[in-house]
This record gives C-alpha cells, structure tokens and sequence, in this order.
C-alpha cells in the first residue's frame, strides 16, 4: 500500500480510536451489569428456577428453530438447483431474500394475517369442520416465524453451494446414468454436508438471540426466552437484579455459540471445473420435475403469502388518517432521524476499522503492538454479536439511572446500539468494495501526490461512493425496523415507528397496526431501492468490460 509515513498514522490512529469507542460503550454496560448483579442478587443465577426454564426454552426453541430451517430449505435448494428453468424461478430467489431484509415486526404481522385466529389457514380449517384451529402463538408461533425468516437463508446459502460444484461432476453423473438418489447421496451431500454446519450455527445464533418475534408471538411465561425475559423483568417488574441475571446468562450462551461457531469446519473446496455449462440430466425426469415444481410453489406460497398480506392488510387500513395524525408524523420524524445518525455512526466506525486493517496487514514487519491492534480489529464484529442490543439497552439503562431518568439518554442509546447492531453487515459491504478500490488507484494518488481531503475528493469519494450508499441504506433500514433496543426506552416522548406499530397492535388496533407497519415497509423498500439505484447498470457495465 503506498502510503506516506502520517497517513499511515492517520489511519491507525482512527481505527484504534473507533475500537476504543466500541469496546468502551460494550465494557461499560457489562461492567455496570457485573456490578449491579452482584449487589442485587446476591446469589447464584443457575439455581434459579425461573432462570433455568427460561434458558432451557432458549435453546430448545432454538434447537427446533435450527433444526427444521436447516431441514426443510435441503429440498427447497435441491429443487432451485436442479430446475434452472423453472418458470419464475430468478423471482422465487429474490422472494427469498426479502424476509432476511425486511422488519421482523413486518413479518410477524404478515405470519399472523395468514396463521394466526383470523388468518387464512385457520379460516380454511374452519370451514372443513375442525374446531380448534392452530394457535400461532407460543412455540408453535415461534418455530413457525424463525423458519419463515430462517428457510429462505439457509436455501439460499445451500443453493449458492450446489451451484459451486463443478460442471464435470454432473456430466460424469449423466454419463454414469446415476438416479436422484445417488446424486444426492454422492454429490449434493457431500456438499451440502461442509455448509450445514455453519448455516445452523448462524441460524441457531439469530434465533436464541431473538426478541421481537417472541415477545409478539409468545405465550406468557411458558414461551419466553432470554431476551424477552430481560425486557419483562425491566419494563413490566421493575427487577434490575433479575434483569442483570438473565443479560449475564445472555452474555454466556451467546460467548458459547460464537465459541462454538468458530470451531466448525470450513466448507470443503470441490476442485478446479474447466467452467463448462452445468446441465443437470437428474433433474429432467418427470417424476423430478414434478416433485421439485410442488415444493418450489410451496416455498414460494410460504414465503410470499404472508409478504402478501402484509401489502392487502395495509391498503385496507384508512393510510390518509394514519398519515395525518401527529403521532405517525413524530414516530416517522424520530425512527427516521435514529436511523439516518445510527447509519452515518456505522459508516464512519466500520471505514475507520477497514481503513486500519488495510494499512496493517500491508506493513511487512509489524510490531507486537500493531499485532494485537490488527487481531481486535478483526474480532470487532464478535464484540458486536456478543451483547445482544436488549443486554446493552439494559446495562446502559441502569449505569443511566445513577444521573436521573435514564429516558433522558434514550435517543442517544439507541443511536449507538443501532449503530453497533449494523456494524458487521456495513464491514461486509464496504470492506471488498475499498480493497479493490484502493488496488485500482493507489498508484495513480502517489503519483499525482494528492493526500488527505484532495485525495478523499478527487478519488476516494467517487470511487466508494456506491458502496457507501448501499452500507448506509441497509443500515437505516435495520435500524428502522428495530424494536429491541427501543423497547427499554419506548414512550410517548420517544415513539418510533416500530414502537408505533407495537403499540397498536397491544392495544387491539390491529387494522392501524397493518397500516403503519405496511408503511414501514415501504419505507424500508424506498431505502433498499435507493441504496442499490443503479449498481446493476455498473456491474452489466463491468461484464462488458471482462468481455
């Protein structure tokens, strides 16, 4: 990297102060729950009954979560690889990428317009005659919710996989005349079998540390997780001794997953292929035509019926008198303002770490310190994942209650911990789009001699221009739909959007709750568009290029 001596500096400078910022913020609010959990409970948190059941559902939930994600997304990825012309397949795949963007509080209301009381499938049920129809709510509801969000990421993930397998070894299956059974027994499996590890890590991860799903879709006391305990105990009970206890049992079941996830094996690497078209013979039988035809439109009526009710709910619900009122106008002010300060907070921490990670790992001889200073970079992204937003929410709120009302920080807060949340996906975007960046144009900066706001101008801004609005929308739009970190602090002087929407929905409007949340949506649609505006003119723009 051709650098000058004081950008160097400059650049090291930034990302350890940006590490020192995030460490500072996540150390504060565990020390503050160390503390406070010593002083209020005075005793050990494993021995508690309540603790205990409210664990062993965690990860039960979780477990079953994980398992029938994993599961059922195998015939799902197996049906999109074998038929690459299955009619509206492209839009099937982009389907299944809306639910791992959208809210989550968007997509429990589109699960409960078609599986909860009133919904379509108890509908249906109900006119064949049976007098119980299923209950969304409890683990029931939750299991179904976490595969709703959780199967299309995992197929996804699977089906990138398939698609990785060479050319060769289809035209050898084809050639050896193998049936679909022996395919998957010694093709898809095997690859499959490197990737199922860490996709059900993931997947596991996200579901045990999930929140807004189940505080709608739980069923009391019965069905209640970590995370949601942790809000209870503060918002409904007032017991910050109980509350420090279940985030200190958070903190050590999400340290055991990240432990856990870093040991797995990495996926296995299929070879080297000619680059030949794939042409897969299994899948032209009739038999697996139609098999992988009903599982495609299943998947697709799974995932896109409850996206659908989202859309006919809302534009039942009187948009115009939701729109005027001063609440909705406050609620989209303040969601909007927290999202654009928490998206601007997690591009400049994110490019100062990247910033500092380039610069080190090109210095050929790096003293112990830079060392240690490039490791804690790269592990900034476990930090993040480690406290969940409710476990950070609650430490700062009781190392907040020691200058008065807690409330008084609550837009500040929730800034940060949003800003943190999007901190890993805003690296994922920015990083390889600034190290092919700095690879195009570094020579062409050293010879010009620009540096410092010049070189930002001239060459750094354009260049990363793209990318940085891509990081930025995502992260407003995580940010927007977020309802864990609001949860502690949510009142009538501080109402975002989500909030909104929550309120609604406790209080029985649910027709104002699917038009609010239908407009949340849209929001966060707009943010996406925006974001991504024109990337798929430059990336056509680049293949002719390669051409």
């Amino acid at each position: 990297m051709i650098l000058t001596a004081s950008e160097r500096r400059r650049a090291i400078a930034g990302g350890a102060f940006g590490l020192a910022g995030i460490a500072l913020f996540i150390g504060l609010a565990i020390v503050t729950l160390l503390s406070a959990g010593i002083v209020s409970t005075g005793g050990n948190p494993l021995t508690d009954p309540y603790l205990l059941r409210v664990l062993r559902f965690t990860l039960l939930q979780a477990t079953l979560s994980t398992l029938l994600s994993v599961v059922l997304a195998i015939p799902v990825a197996r049906a999109l690889a074998r038929q690459p012309r299955f009619p509206g397949r492209l839009w099937l795949i982009r389907l299944m990428a809306v639910p791992m963007g959208l809210p989550v509080l968007i997509g429990a209301l589109g699960l409960l317009g078609i599986w909860g009381r009133q919904g379509i499938f108890n509908q249906a049920l109900t006119g064949l005659g049976l007098s119980q129809p299923v209950s969304i709510y409890g683990l029931t509801g939750i299991l179904l919710a976490h595969v709703f969000f959780n199967l299309p990421l995992a197929a996804r993930l699977m089906l990138a996989g398939l698609e990785r397998v060479p050319a060769e070894y289809w035209l050898m299956a084809g050639g050896l005349g193998m049936r679909p059974t022996s395919v998957f027994r010694f093709i898809e499996w095997p690859m499959l079998r490197g990737l199922i590890p860490g996709i059900s890590g993931l997947i596991f991860m996200l579901c045990a540390t999930s929140f807004t799903l189940v505080l709608i879709l739980g069923g009391g006391p019965a069905a209640t997780t970590l995370e949601v305990a942790i809000y209870q105990a503060l918002r409904f009970d007032f017991d910050p001794g109980r509350a420090v206890a279940l985030s200190l049992l958070q903190i050590i079941v999400t340290a055991a997953i990240l432990a856990a996830m870093a040991l797995l094996p990495a996926p296995d690497d299929h070879g080297l292929t000619a680059g030949r078209a794939v042409r897969r013979i299994d899948g032209a039988l009739p038999g697996a035509k139609l098999i992988d035809s009903a599982l495609l439109l299943l998947a697709t009526l799974f995932v896109g019926l409850p996206l659908a009710s989202v859309v006919i709910t809302g534009l039942k619900a009187d948009l115009l008198r939701l729109v005027g009122q001063t609440i909705f106008l406050q609620a989209i002010l303040t969601s909007l303002s927290i999202a654009l300060g928490a998206g601007m907070l997690a591009i400049l921490a994110s490019f100062a770490i990247i910033r500092a990670r380039s610069v080190i790992s090109a210095e050929r001889r790096k003293a112990p310190g830079l060392r240690g200073l490039a490791i804690a970079l790269s592990g900034t992204s476990s930090l993040v994942l480690l406290v969940p937003p409710i476990v950070l929410a609650t430490g700062w709120f009781l190392a907040l209650r020691l200058f008065g009302d807690p409330t008084r920080f609550a837009a500040l807060l929730i800034i940060v911990i949003n800003a943190l949340m999007a901190l890993p996906f805003v690296i994922r975007v920015i990083e390889p789009a600034y190290a092919v960046h700095r690879r195009r144009t570094e020579r062409l900066a050293a010879s010009l001699g620009l540096q410092g706001l010049s070189r930002l101008h001239l060459i750094d801004w354009p260049g990363l221009r793209k990318p940085f609005f891509t990081a930025l929308s995502f992260a407003m739009a995580l940010s927007l739909g977020d309802l864990g970190a609001v949860a502690l602090f949510g009142s009538d002087s501080l109402m975002t959007l989500p909030w909104l929407v929550y309120s609604k929905l406790g209080s029985y409007r649910t027709n104002d709750a699917d038009g609010l949340a239908f407009i949340l949506g849209l929001v966060c649609l707009l943010l996406t568009i925006a974001g991504t505006a024109g990337q798929g003119g430059h990336e056509d723009e680049g293949r002719r290029n390669d051409r």
